[in-house]
């Protein structure tokens, strides 16, 4: 029987179309390549090649061949990862969040209850966080709402409150509140990488345009130099001194004041259990605004 490296050979062949490119491109003699091509036509027992005076090439059912050959290969390698994967996820608890705020507290309290374990996380959209909870491609999912879907757990363990941080200049510094329809059309510095929060802004304050920064040095020169607006959240604090100077207004619409839920499948229960011990339900609402986003 022909091995997963024969059929490499007999594709890399059939790419090159002569032994002595296929063997430099496999860094292998052309001896080898020959007595391999002889092999694999012993194991298929049917005629492969058509054989000339210098050089052989493909017959048809060598063409097919070599189909199948890719086909094999290909299997091959998605078993290889698929098992590779299954090994890491054995070792990995991942995570998929709808916003960075609860990833504070979260992969901390992973971390400390399971130190041998690989913590990945993810920023994503509520939408995307639901798929990847409901496709099983993460084992804890941090919601703005809780599930109502009898296949997860979850419980609330987290307030978050959305504010705006402006120059003392600005139109709207002098107000106790504002909501997003006192924002539409007002231009705002933004943070790349906040989850659904993004989302919710654009769709809130559509005649608005948005300064995307990826890089938080930058962002935060921005909030230093510059009088545009910017959002900021009571879950953080601000070592940097970014709010000396400004002036914070929160937000009292209902999406601006948010409950996360922590969920994961009924089988994954105990990571909910231990996560339900180590974090302080109700975290934040506390304070005023101290994190940009």
């Amino acid at each position: 029987m022909f091995t997963l490296e024969e059929l490499e050979q007999f594709a890399a062949f059939a790419e090159s179309g002569t032994l002595s490119q296929a063997a430099e491109k496999l860094h292998i003699s052309q001896p080898t390549i020959t007595r391999t091509m002889q092999h694999l036509e012993e194991s298929f027992k049917v005629p492969l090649f058509v054989r000339g005076k210098n050089r052989i090439s493909l017959n048809e059912t060598g063409r097919f061949a070599v189909e199948q050959a890719r086909r094999v290969l290909d299997a091959a390698d998605s078993a290889l990862k698929q098992v590779q994967d299954y090994d890491r996820s054995l070792r990995t608890i991942t995570v998929s969040s709808c916003a960075p705020a609860p990833l504070w507290y979260v992969l901390p309290a992973l971390s400390s209850a399971f130190p041998a374990m690989t913590i990945a996380s993810s920023l994503k959209d509520s939408d995307s966080v639901w798929e990847d909870l409901s496709s099983d491609l993460c084992r804890i999912a941090v919601l703005p709402h809780e599930s109502r879907d009898d296949r997860f757990l979850s419980f609330p363990f987290l307030r978050e409150r959305l504010f705006i941080c402006v120059p003392p200049s600005h139109a709207l510094a002098g107000k106790t509140s504002v909501t997003f329809r006192d924002l539409n059309g007002f231009n705002f510095l933004l943070k790349s990488e906040i989850g659904f929060w993004d989302g919710m802004c654009r769709e809130k304050m559509p005649a608005s345009h948005f300064l995307v920064q990826n890089d938080e040095f930058e962002f935060n020169e921005l909030v230093r130099s510059s009088s545009l607006p910017c959002f900021a959240t009571d879950l953080a604090d601000d070592p940097d001194g970014l709010l000396s100077g400004r002036v914070l207004v929160p937000l009292t619409d209902p999406e601006a004041d948010v409950t996360y839920h922590l969920a994961c499948r009924k089988e994954n229960r105990d990571y909910l259990i231990i996560l339900r011990e180590r974090l302080p339900q109700s975290q934040g609402s506390t304070g005023a605004g101290r994190k940009f986003r």
